[in-house]
């Protein structure tokens, strides 16, 4: 059985990959922001050995209304994804179905995990050459292939899935000077948990494959306080200019701060080539 083990909320760090004919490297570095509730994200990096392939985790789980969603995501999502024998064949179902049950263990456990939820984003790189994203919410992946900037994901605004939450009964506010958020409260309109709005909002995950190429370069999972102040080819820059990924995602965090991000701000770099 895979096992993860949780790390700190404040987690910095790095690792490589043990086979293939690339070397592969991943950094890591997490923040906590200006407010007041403890340090809501986690992530997961690192490479595993399991049927005669090597995988690449990679994940960034962004909590909200102080719960332990995301700690029980780190533990729980990528065994739930494995277990699943589709995913060595059909690796989009398995994803679809694991974060389908997942979300259904998350809901039944919330008088222990709490009221809030989680955004997630999920990336499985198979024996170095074909990646795997998948995401709820607006924590974000974005892939350097040569001189193109790739957003992986889609980033699931209340206003952009408007209709969806109306269709369902709840309703799209936008206060004076605030974000669009789902019946007055969430900013996201798919997430983990979040049981009291659950009927009016999704945790199904945008699912998208990319080939691994002698072009691809980066890869960066963040959460959305980088994101709210950073763009994907600023973000990409920055980390093109430090070759240790470590070293570049604490550059990362460091700038999202320095802008004004007040929000947990955490981030996996993932190098493919110098």
């Amino acid at each position: 059985m895979l096992r993860l083990v949780a790390g700190h909320s404040s987690d910095t760090g790095k690792g490589t990959n043990s086979q293939g004919r690339t070397k592969i490297t991943y950094g890591f570095n997490l923040v906590k922001g200006k407010s007041n509730h403890p340090m809501e994200d986690y992530h997961v990096a690192k490479f595993v050995q399991m049927r005669g392939h090597e995988l690449g985790l990679f994940a960034i789980f962004d909590g909200h209304m102080g719960n332990s969603v995301p700690a029980y995501l780190q533990k729980h999502l990528f065994t739930n994804i494995l277990r699943e024998e589709e995913f060595w064949t059909r690796p989009d179902k398995a994803i679809a179905k694991a974060y389908e049950k997942t979300d259904e263990a998350i809901l039944s456990h919330s008088n222990n995990l709490g009221r809030g939820g989680s955004t997630a984003v999920t990336a499985f790189l198979i024996n170095g050459t074909k990646l795997w994203v998948a995401n709820v919410g607006d924590s974000r992946a974005v892939l350097a292939n040569g001189e193109r900037v790739l957003q992986l994901t889609v980033d699931h605004d209340p206003n952009s899935e408007r209709r969806s939450i109306e269709d369902k009964g709840g309703f799209v506010s936008c206060r004076p000077g605030d974000v669009p958020r789902v019946d007055g409260q969430l900013a996201v309109s798919r997430a983990f948990g979040d049981k009291n709005l659950k009927p009016h909002i999704r945790s199904d995950p945008d699912i998208r494959c990319e080939h691994i190429t002698m072009q691809t370069e980066l890869l960066i999972l963040a959460s959305d306080g980088i994101w709210e102040v950073i763009s994907n080819e600023e973000a990409v820059e920055i980390c093109r200019k430090v070759k240790d990924p470590q070293a570049a995602a604490r550059q990362l965090t460091t700038e999202a701060l320095n802008r004004g991000s007040k929000d947990d701000i955490s981030c996996v770099v993932v190098r493919f080539r110098a």
